[in-house]
C-alpha cells in the first residue's frame, strides 16, 4: 500500500463514509417518487405497470446483492491489512462473478417477463405496460450488476463520496429523460413507459462508465488480464458472506409481503397509511442504514490490520450513535408528522393513525439501529450465519405470529401489526449485541499457536 492510500485510510472516519451514503440513498428515494410523480402525468395505469415490474427488479437485485455484499468486507479488510494486490484480485473476482451473474439473470428476466409479472397478480389491463417495461430494463439488468459491485468497491476504498456525486448525475440524467419522454417538449415524441424505461437505462450506463472510470483513475485498478480471472479463494470467500446477507433480506422482504396481506385485511385505510407513515420513517431508516455501512468499511478494515479491539470497540461506538440519531428523528418527525401527513392526504383517520405509529416508531427505530448496525459489524467480522438465524427465527417465529394476533385476532389493527415489527427489531437487536459482546468472531482472526510459530520461521 502506497503512502497515499496509507494516507487515506488514517483519515477514514464514520463521519466522512456515511455522509456520504446517506445523501445517496435519500437520492435514490427522492428519484423513486419523483419517477412516480412524473408517470403520473402521463397515466395511473402507467404507474401501478411500472410499479409491480420494479417489484420483479427488486428481487432480481437481491441476486446481485450475493456477491456485491460480500465485495465491500472482502475488499475492505485486505485494505486494512496492506495487500493492495489482494484487495484488487477480489475486486475483479466479483466483478467477473457479477457480470456473469447479471447476463444469465437479464436473459432469463427478457424470456419469463409475462410469466414472472402474472405470478405476481397483475391485471390483464396493465400487462402491456408492465412487461414492455420490465423487458426494456430487464435486458440491461447486468449493467445494475456492475453498478452495485463497482460502487461497493469504491466505498471500500473510503470514495463514498465521490459515488455520491454520481449518483446525482444519474438521477438528473433520469430526471431530465422522464420529463423529455413522458411530456414531449420541442416536439420530441411522448413515449410513457418505454421512454421511462430507456431514461432508467441510459442513467445506468452512465454511471457504470463513471464508476468505471474512477476504478481506473482513483483505485488504480490494473485493468489487466490477471485481475479478471477469478480466484477460486476469493470467490469462495465473497459468497460465504454475500449469500448468507441476501438471505436475511429477501427473508426481510418476504416478512414485509406478508404482513402487508395482514393490513390489507384490517382496510383500505390501515393500508394507506401503512404507506405514507413508511414514506416519512423511510428518512430515519435511510439514516441507520448509512451508519451501518459506514461502520461495516471500518470494522472490515481493521480487522484485516489485526485491530481486533479497535473493531469492537467501533462497533459499539456505532451503534450508541445510531441509536442516539434514529430516537432523535424519530423525535423530530412525531413532532412535525401531522403536517407532512397532511401533505399525502387530508383524511383525519389516516392523520391520527399515522400519529400513533409515529409514537411507536420512538421505541421500533432504535431497535431497527441494534440490528442494521450489529449485523453490519457481525457480517464484516465474517460472523455471517448468526443473524441469518436469528433473523429466520425472530420474523417468522416472533414479528409475523404477533402481528397476526394483535392486528387481525384480537383487533387492535394496523397498531397490533406495527408492534409485531417492534418486538422482532429489538429481540434481534439485543441477540445481536449479546452476539458482538461475547467476541466468538474475533476467534477467526487471532493466530493459533502453531500459526504464531510458522509466522515466525518464515519471518
Amino acid at each position: 500500500m502506497n503512502s497515499k492510500q496509507q494516507d487515506q485510510t488514517k483519515k477514514l472516519t464514520l463521519f466522512a463514509l456515511t455522509w456520504p451514503i446517506f445523501i445517496e440513498l435519500l437520492l435514490h428515494m427522492l428519484m423513486g417518487n419523483a419517477d412516480t410523480f412524473m408517470l403520473s402525468q402521463y397515466s395511473d395505469q402507467a404507474v401501478a405497470a411500472v410499479g409491480v415490474s420494479n417489484q420483479v427488479a427488486t428481487m432480481i437485485n437481491i441476486m446481485f446483492n450475493f456477491v456485491a455484499a460480500g465485495t465491500t468486507v472482502i475488499v475492505a479488510r485486505h485494505l486494512g491489512a496492506g495487500r493492495l494486490d489482494q484487495a484488487h484480485r477480489a475486486a475483479g473476482t466479483s466483478i467477473v462473478m457479477n457480470l456473469g451473474i447479471g447476463i444469465a439473470l437479464s436473459i432469463v428476466l427478457v424470456m419469463i417477463s409475462e410469466t414472472a409479472l402474472r405470478i405476481i397478480g397483475i391485471e390483464e389491463e396493465l400487462m402491456a405496460y408492465a412487461k414492455e417495461y420490465l423487458v426494456l430494463t430487464g435486458s440491461f439488468m447486468f449493467v445494475q450488476a456492475l453498478l452495485l459491485t463497482v460502487s461497493a468497491i469504491l466505498k471500500s476504498h473510503g470514495y463514498t463520496r465521490n459515488t455520491m456525486y454520481i449518483t446525482i448525475g444519474m438521477n438528473l440524467i433520469n430526471v431530465v429523460g422522464n420529463y423529455i419522454f413522458i411530456f414531449g417538449p420541442f416536439g420530441i415524441p411522448v413515449l410513457g413507459v418505454t421512454g421511462v424505461a430507456i431514461s432508467t437505462v441510459v442513467s445506468r450506463l452512465f454511471g457504470l462508465v463513471a464508476m468505471t472510470w474512477l476504478l481506473y483513475r482513483k483505485v488504480k485498478l490494473p485493468f489487466g488480464r490477471d485481475i479478471f480471472r477469478p480466484v477460486k479463494e476469493h470467490a469462495f470467500s465473497l459468497l460465504k458472506i454475500g449469500v448468507p446477507a441476501a438471505g436475511e433480506n429477501l427473508s426481510y422482504n418476504l416478512m414485509n409481503i406478508t404482513m402487508t396481506s395482514f393490513i390489507a385485511m384490517i382496510g383500505t385505510t390501515a393500508l394507506v397509511t401503512r404507506i405514507y407513515s413508511m414514506n416519512l420513517m423511510m428518512f430515519i431508516m435511510l439514516l441507520t442504514i448509512a451508519v451501518s455501512q459506514g461502520t461495516q468499511i471500518l470494522v472490515a478494515r481493521m480487522i484485516g490490520a489485526g485491530q481486533i479491539d479497535q473493531a469492537y470497540k467501533r462497533g459499539l461506538h456505532s451503534l450508541y450513535i445510531g441509536m442516539a440519531s434514529s430516537f432523535l428523528m424519530a423525535l423530530l418527525f412525531r413532532f412535525i408528522g401531522e403536517p407532512l401527513l397532511g401533505i399525502f392526504t387530508d383524511d383525519p383517520d389516516v392523520i391520527s393513525l399515522g400519529m400513533t405509529l409515529l409514537l411507536l416508531s420512538l421505541i421500533l427505530e432504535p431497535g431497527r439501529a441494534f440490528n442494521l448496525i450489529l449485523i453490519s459489524s457481525l457480517r464484516a467480522a465474517g460472523d455471517v450465519r448468526f443473524p441469518v438465524y436469528m433473523a429466520m427465527f425472530s420474523m417468522w417465529g416472533i414479528s409475523i405470529p404477533i402481528g397476526y394476533l394483535l392486528g387481525i385476532h384480537l383487533g387492535y389493527g394496523l397498531v397490533g401489526v406495527f408492534i409485531g415489527f417492534l418486538v422482532d427489531e429489538w429481540v434481534r437487536g439485543l441477540c445481536m449485541l449479546w452476539r458482538w459482546r461475547r467476541r466468538k468472531w474475533q476467534l477467526d482472526f487471532i493466530p493459533r499457536p502453531k500459526q504464531q510459530a510458522d509466522q515466525a520461521v518464515e519471518a
